[in-house]
């Protein structure tokens, strides 16, 4: 990589410097291709991967069952390497083309989500306000902390994820630029869970999204990169993350839509709580 580069008046797509993604980025929208979306037999059908921000979705769907309500779910795997998220029944629920993405077909007309957040908030609506608290003050605490998860974890990802781990070359700058801002944020999450034990009063949706992030990176499991950042250091968020790990709910949660790993950590598909392995 030229040190000297200097842009171009007006960027072009260059298709051979896309790194490891670049069969699926693109600066256009809308379809590739026609492909009809699955839907099983529930009013709920998620089309997702078990990435941080499809993790978050499959987690509160498992708590809202584990917590007694009727939350049963399809879950379809969208392979994002496979470009299957530009497929013309996807984008028709998300235009984004990024998972996940939820079909309400037991709402009138049948609602579409897109964004995770998104996602979340309207599931929790819908069954009652369930995992926001009742209580105004930790209300707004919640949503604080929830959208707080939503404009900081691009850096984490996008930013430190891509350089350190994916991106073509090593760039020093990218790397320290990054691994700086999501040490900060990691910093963040540890000074508030000092002290308190969740994020906004009782267990909640931020806890579920920031753990998606924040507590699989403190619990070693992002991008190989657990001692370059000193991930044990933060001992309030390795706390928090360990106790959300062992939630049942959060075991079931982070199978769905995975398609990598450990045979026993996989569930590429969900359609009722009897595909879960037994054990």
């Amino acid at each position: 990589m030229a040190e000297d580069y200097i842009p171009p008046k007006v960027w072009t797509w260059d298709k051979e410097n896309g790194g490891q993604f670049a069969s699926i980025n693109r600066p256009i929208a809308g379809a590739t291709h026609d492909k009809a979306l699955p839907v099983g037999k529930h009013p709920l059908q998620l089309y997702s991967l078990a990435t941080p921000n499809g993790v978050k979705v499959t987690i509160l769907l498992e708590e809202l069952l584990e917590a007694g309500h009727d939350a049963e779910y399809d879950a379809w795997l969208i392979e994002i390497n496979k470009g299957d998220q530009f497929g013309s029944g996807f984008v028709e629920v998300n235009p984004n083309s990024k998972i996940p993405a939820l079909m309400d077909h037991g709402a009138n007309p049948p609602q579409r989500l897109f964004e995770s957040a998104s996602i979340m908030l309207y599931l929790a609506e819908k069954f009652g306000g369930a995992f926001i608290p009742k209580d105004p003050s930790q209300r707004a605490e919640m949503f604080n902390w929830l959208f707080w998860q939503m404009g900081s974890a691009p850096f984490l990802g996008g930013g430190f994820g891509h350089f350190y781990a994916y991106a073509p070359v090593k760039i020093e700058y990218a790397i320290n630029r990054y691994a700086m801002e999501s040490k900060r944020q990691l910093d963040v999450l540890n000074r508030h869970l000092e002290q308190h034990e969740w994020m906004a009063g009782d267990y909640s949706l931020a806890d579920m999204a920031i753990y998606a992030w924040y507590g699989n990176a403190a619990l070693g499991r992002a991008y190989n990169a657990a001692e370059f950042l000193d991930v044990a250091s933060y001992t309030h968020v390795v706390a928090w993350a360990k106790k959300i790990d062992a939630r049942p709910a959060v075991i079931r949660g982070r199978m769905v839509n995975r398609s990598w790993g450990e045979p026993h950590e996989q569930l590429p598909e969900r359609h009722s709580a009897a595909d879960f392995p037994k054990g």
